[in-house]
């Protein structure tokens, strides 16, 4: 990570917002980071110096706010850009896998001929919590054929252990949250 990521003053950049989308549940907005063209720029930088010797030939954003770091982040490492969507999104046949989230159910898709057996790819998201998400995106990437060269958070709950579905993979994390 580079020396002028100050990880606090990019923390102080996120707002939090009790109750979205549902009660109980404490929101990590990262609208208000990203309208910082200085904390942006940081947190691009610091994602891709930690992935610049890895030789990365994809970069995977999982819809919705991987598609905010995960073009910015492929430009940076000199990869493709594969966006993971929503269902009925992608107009050429997919591969779809269904997953629970923290309060509800959803699925993604992927096109089939996004990634090539072998292909290193980063799996990108802005948060990680419970995992979900991301394990549902690992499905796609293994039936695809790709390998997988790391999970790229821009933000990690920890106190949500979500990282420990993920022992196998090397995970990284900018911000991190204890509560």
């Amino acid at each position: 990570m580079s020396e002028s990521t100050n990880i606090e003053v990019l923390k102080t950049l996120v707002r939090t917002v009790p109750d979205f989308p549902k009660p109980g549940i404490l929101f990590y907005d990262i609208t208000t980071l990203l309208r910082d063209p200085t904390g942006f720029t940081q947190l691009i930088d610091a994602l891709a110096d930690y992935y610049l010797d890895k030789k990365i030939d994809l970069v995977l954003g999982i819809e919705a706010r991987g598609f905010i770091f995960g073009p910015a982040l492929a430009y940076r490492l000199n990869a493709g850009f594969v966006p993971v969507r929503k269902p009925r999104k992608l107009p050429a046949p997919v591969a779809r896998v269904t997953y629970d989230l923290e309060y509800g159910s959803d699925a993604l898709e992927i096109h089939l001929d996004a990634i090539e057996p072998g292909q290193r790819v980063v799996l990108v998201d802005d948060l990680l919590a419970t995992g979900g998400t991301m394990e549902a995106t690992i499905k796609l990437v293994k039936q695809l054929g790709g390998e997988i060269a790391g999970l790229a958070f821009a933000i990690e709950l920890d106190f949500l252990r979500g990282r420990e579905r993920f022992k196998e993979y090397d995970v990284f994390s900018l911000l991190h949250y204890d509560e």
